[in-house]
């Protein structure tokens, strides 16, 4: 009861946000009784619809991928094709990830539903950290964005895999269960699922777009929070600060950009553009370590992940992926 109550409290926010933005998008620079709103709340209203209409297409691609494995894959299907051995099981998955098209926000929902059929919790980090991070789009849109230098695009793919199979394995030591909360281990069982046993493929389809349309709903009021606090900070924190105290040291600057990757919530087929503009402030591992924690961990992905997962899993997995992209950064600063 109360996991309903909390989540209708979740829904009704979520859709007065929306409607205060584009309220506040729709309106001149005064609202009724001359009170005047300053242009902050116009910025942070831009900056925060931009968010949302950029991961909106890639959130809708990903629940509907996810509609499909529910549908379609079984728990049978999910048993022959993960690997027994731990780390081949991780290595697939990341493999596996790597050449799948997905943004950090539209592969939250199929890693739920892969790990709720079965897959090992460790095995869907696997393709949740390579899935946004490596895959072709966003290697070319890197490429292209440093001038062509195969170099950058070449490091992120290589630097980003090895850090995604540390992450995955270290999560196999420390978590057994698959971290889903209870209410989502429940609802895998759901009367559409075992409805679609033995219908026709139309049924199976209808079957698809239901889930699709609740695992939206259920990740969109998420991904609105995430996108408006990324667009708070992004209006109310100022860069120029950030970018002054990483001028400096390799450790603060990387820590600085990693900060920055996190708090921006770029989308990962474009965060390459942004990063590039920083390449005359800072050295190029701390440009690399923007990309690399970028689409693993920011402030829209870690909400969602927070609706899905258990919030203890949740944190140790963000303070894993730091600290691991970190120490490889400034590891690497030796040779690079």
């Amino acid at each position: 009861m109360l996991g309903k109550i909390r989540s209708t409290v979740i829904d009704v926010t979520g859709v007065l946000i929306i409607g205060l933005a584009i309220y506040l998008i729709s309106i001149s620079g005064t609202i009724q009784g001359g009170i005047t709103l300053p242009s902050s709340i116009y910025n942070m209203n831009t900056i925060f619809l931009s968010i949302l209409i950029e991961a909106l297409p890639f959130v809708l691609v990903g629940v509907l991928i996810a509609g499909g494995i529910q549908i379609f894959i079984t728990e049978d299907h999910i048993k022959r094709w993960i690997p027994k051995n731990r780390f081949a099981a991780i290595l697939m998955s990341c493999v596996v990830g790597a050449c799948f098209p997905a943004c950090e926000c539209g592969i939250v929902p199929i890693v739920r539903r892969l790990i709720a059929k079965g897959v090992p919790i460790y095995a869907g980090i696997g393709f949740l950290l390579t899935g946004p991070l490596i895959n072709p789009i966003v290697i070319l849109s890197t490429y292209m964005a440093f001038g062509n230098d195969l170099k950058v695009a070449l490091s992120r793919m290589i630097i980003g895999f090895i850090v995604a199979v540390i992450v995955a394995f270290l999560i196999s030591l420390l978590f057994r269960t698959n971290q889903l909360k209870q209410e989502l281990k429940n609802a895998n069982h759901c009367e559409h699922g075992t409805a679609a046993v033995g219908q026709p493929v139309t049924m199976k389809i209808f079957h698809v777009l239901t889930h699709a349309v609740d695992e939206f709903f259920d990740m969109g009021k998420y991904l609105i929070i995430g996108a408006l606090l990324a667009a708070f900070v992004q209006t109310y924190v100022s860069s120029e600060s950030l970018v002054a105290i990483g001028n400096g040291q390799i450790a603060s600057s990387t820590i600085v950009m990693m900060g920055l990757a996190f708090l921006l919530s770029l989308c990962s087929e474009a965060d390459a553009f942004i990063a590039a503009s920083f390449s005359n402030l800072f050295a190029p591992t701390a440009i690399l370590a923007f990309l690399v924690y970028g689409p693993m961990i920011d402030l829209k992905n870690m909400m969602m992940m927070l609706s899905v997962f258990r919030a203890k899993f949740v944190f140790t997995f963000v303070s894993i992926v730091t600290i691991v992209v970190f120490v490889v950064f400034i590891l690497l600063n030796q040779f690079y």
